[in-house]
């Protein structure tokens, strides 16, 4: 079993914290297939391509067909950019599950995809953050996770790792050290243990299904931050698209309403439930962004898939 981490050359966010990772201990060249260098170290597969780094689908099996590998998880280096322009490190899952069939998908995926979402997100923001603040990027850059969002297409647990969120912070050599050791430190290639690997016989089982708010998800992370449970899917007010039934007579339902909001749902929870066998998914609404029909919609539709809802409380 092994691990993909993936960078590409048209990215400066990408390609400088890859080669940082490639300076530390002894990589070793490894398989070119399809115009796409390798190194390896242990179990660990470094990726490099000359694409844009959500146009690459189906990595993982296509370096299961070259190579007899059997890949475990992938984890993709980028630059994230924001209308802020703020410096950010952030970390989030991939998906575009609220396009509807014959959507084109503006950064790759599928419509109604969602990919299995790695369970190192919620260990992983907390060591970034530590690894932020003991190489003084905090409070300069935001340490945060982002909702649900592009591609590219795979089939095992992945995250997206990204630096925010302009040029200069992307060429950042300090951003791309935090980001390498994170790597390095997170999947234990130096011989440590790894950070995140889960198991559903031991600790605490609780996964957070992030239902509502914004792209950075506050309110999902107020909870996710304190550590000591596990992050799925995180959808965003803008991946739950829903009709307004308007003036309707009588008491609208959830059936009732239009949109791809189920759909969105229904794969978050079904990626999340497959990367997390074992686990107890739990929903977590941001109660405050919706409007009181969507958030009738959505709590009557989450019972009818029994999907359980939780308070900030029930995560610990």
């Amino acid at each position: 079993m092994v691990t993909l981490v993936v960078a590409t050359t048209t990215d400066p966010a990408s390609f400088g914290p890859a080669s940082a990772l490639s300076a530390m201990g002894n990589w070793k060249p490894g398989v070119s297939f399809q115009g796409i260098r390798s190194k390896v170290n242990g179990e660990v597969r470094l990726l490099e391509h000359d694409k844009g780094i959500v146009e690459e689908d189906h990595l993982d099996n296509r370096w299961e067909e070259v190579t007899g590998e059997v890949v475990e998880e992938i984890i993709f280096l980028s630059k994230h950019t924001a209308v802020s322009n703020r410096p950010a490190l952030t970390i989030h899952p991939i998906g575009v599950p609220h396009l509807k069939e014959g959507d084109v998908p503006p950064q790759g995926g599928k419509p109604g995809w969602a990919a299995v979402p790695s369970p190192r997100m919620t260990p992983w923001l907390i060591l970034l953050k530590k690894l932020a603040q003991s190489h003084n990027l905090v409070p300069e850059f935001e340490i945060t996770l982002e909702a649900t969002h592009h591609g590219p297409v795979t089939n095992k647990p992945t995250m997206f790792v990204e630096i925010g969120s302009t040029i200069e912070c992307w060429k950042r050599q300090d951003a791309a050290q935090v980001v390498a050791r994170l790597v390095w430190e997170g999947l234990g290639i130096g011989g440590g243990e790894a950070v995140g690997n889960w198991n559903s016989m031991s600790g605490n089982k609780k996964v957070l299904l992030g239902i509502g708010g914004g792209h950075y998800v506050p309110r999902h992370m107020d909870i996710i931050l304190k550590g000591g449970m596990w992050v799925g899917h995180l959808l965003s007010g803008y991946s739950l698209p829903m009709e307004d039934p308007g003036q309707s007579k009588g008491e609208t339902k959830s059936k009732d309403i239009g949109g791809t909001w189920k759909q969105a749902i229904k794969a978050a929870y079904d990626a999340t439930n497959e990367g997390f066998p074992g686990g107890e998914i739990i929903a977590h609404l941001d109660h405050k962004s919706f409007k009181g029909w969507q958030k009738k919609a959505i709590m009557e539709y989450l019972d009818e898939q029994n999907i359980k809802i939780g308070k900030p409380g029930d995560f610990y």
